[in-house]
């Protein structure tokens, strides 16, 4: 095609041939010549001008800025200014962009943008592990064939977005539950986000669980007070069997007592935020109180030993520890048929002189427990044998308050257990919460000197 400049300059042409001719017809050659000579040379300048102008905007970021005087140089100026604005909006524009796609590629939620015949436009990483896509091959495949769902293609042909639609899928880490709902947009475009609700869901259903153990060991109790109370109201009695009914009634509540104790033991371990108020235990002293409780709640009827092996205290809340150490004492009685032994044990290993983690562990010779009931015992209600557990009068919260207490001083629970030969408990603290009796001893005395001073 013929540039611009080109057009205009055989347009000129053939004015200036008509001038000419004029001229000739006229008699004022001289002149009309010295005048198309002025303007031919105009124009030539201007068509070369215009030509520069045109060759650079169509490289521009190429090529130099052209070079021209007069009204030229300014038109020349404002096209590379107005150029450079130009790309510089589109530069930031661009990063914006960049920003956006990279905040939504970490996104803890998938994201597909769908255009009007639900095809996929984009889907970020999330999306892509959710449904099993890949983010670049499955790009303008249809959203159904990929997704072969037959809740979610009447999901989408239906177009009721209002309420999410849970999906349950199979992936490399076993089942999971999608929460997926659509927001049209646009010219008939869809934004499709998918959210992982698998934790939620097992949450909701360890929440309902646990009401329905809460309501189901509260009324067992108040069923039994009930018949009691009916019985005292309507029967005539003698002494002995008023008595006798009236103890099983104080049974029933102790039980129900307990049972509030510990959940709101638990509660406030688990709604606590902060950690507990730390001293230095001095483990000698309660391996002592551990024992005299274990021979109080034996009352003669097991072998209730206690060794131990280091000097070593545990920082630490006392009152949490108590509680969840004497918790694992308890058991070991309550478990152990008549004549059993139970040894309460407190021993460290040391590692180049210091110590690397030391163990509080209990010991009996009780009935033990399957080896694929081990991992549920801290689970809260959880028994392994519903009838015994409440004939010995647990709640079924022990272990998990044991669980959360540990938990809190970084503390870890392991169980050792075979079916009829017993059970091991230990609770290992790590070497961070441990100090030596003579490191005690000498910080103490070093406060007792300053505050002399």
């Amino acid at each position: 095609m013929i540039s611009v400049a080109w057009r205009i300059t055989i347009i000129l042409l053939f004015v200036l041939l008509a001038a000419g001719m004029g001229a000739l017809l006229s008699g004022h050659v001289g002149a009309m010549v010295a005048a198309l000579l002025m303007l031919m040379g105009v124009v030539a300048r201007d068509s070369l001008a215009l030509s520069r102008l045109i060759r650079w905007l169509k490289s521009p970021e190429t090529s130099p800025v052209p070079v021209g005087s007069g009204a030229w140089a300014e038109a020349f100026y404002r096209a590379s200014r107005q150029l450079r604005l130009w790309t510089g909006r589109l530069s930031y524009e661009e990063s914006k962009l960049h920003r956006f796609i990279e905040a939504l590629q970490v996104s803890p939620n998938g994201v597909i943008l769908l255009d009007e015949n639900n095809q996929i436009d984009w889907c970020n990483a999330t999306a892509a592990q959710h449904f099993g896509l890949d983010a670049q091959r499955d790009l303008r495949q249809h959203a159904v064939h990929l997704i072969r769902n037959p809740e979610f293609v009447a999901y989408l042909q239906t177009a009721h977005f209002h309420e999410p639609l849970h999906m349950h899928r199979a992936g490399s880490r076993a089942q999971f539950t999608l929460s997926v709902q659509v927001f049209p947009y646009g010219d008939q475009q869809k934004l499709l986000l998918s959210q992982d609700i698998t934790q939620f869901e097992r949450t909701e259903a360890m929440r309902r669980d646990f009401v329905a153990n809460v309501s189901h060991e509260i009324k067992t109790p108040l069923t039994v007070l009930g018949g009691f109370v009916e019985t005292l109201r309507d029967m005539p009695m003698d002494e002995p069997q008023r008595l006798k009914v009236l103890g099983m009634m104080q049974t029933q509540s102790d039980r129900m007592r307990h049972l509030v104790d510990d959940l709101l033991v638990l509660a406030r371990l688990e709604g606590d935020p902060y950690p507990p108020t730390e001293v230095a235990i001095d483990m000698k002293s309660m391996m002592t109180q551990y024992l005299s409780e274990a021979q109080a709640l034996s009352n003669g009827r097991h072998q209730v030993k206690v060794e131990v092996r280091t000097d070593l205290w545990v920082r630490g809340s006392p009152q949490e520890l108590h509680s969840a150490l004497s918790n694992l004492v308890s058991n070991a009685v309550r478990y152990t048929p008549d004549g059993g032994c139970v040894t309460l044990e407190w021993d460290a290993v040391f590692v180049n002189g210091q110590p690397r983690h030391a163990e509080f562990s209990v010991s009996d010779t009780g009935i033990g427990i399957a080896a694929e009931h081990i991992p549920r015992l801290t689970e809260r209600f959880y028994r392994v044998d519903r009838g015994r557990s409440r004939e010995s009068g647990g709640t079924g919260l022990g272990l998990a308050i044991v669980k959360h207490v540990l938990l809190r001083h970084q503390a870890e629970l392991l169980v050792h257990s075979t079916p009829g030969k017993g059970s091991r408990f230990v609770v290992r603290f790590p070497g961070a919460r441990l100090v030596s009796a003579d490191a005690l001893a000498s910080g103490r005395a070093a406060e007792d000197e300053l505050e002399a001073a």
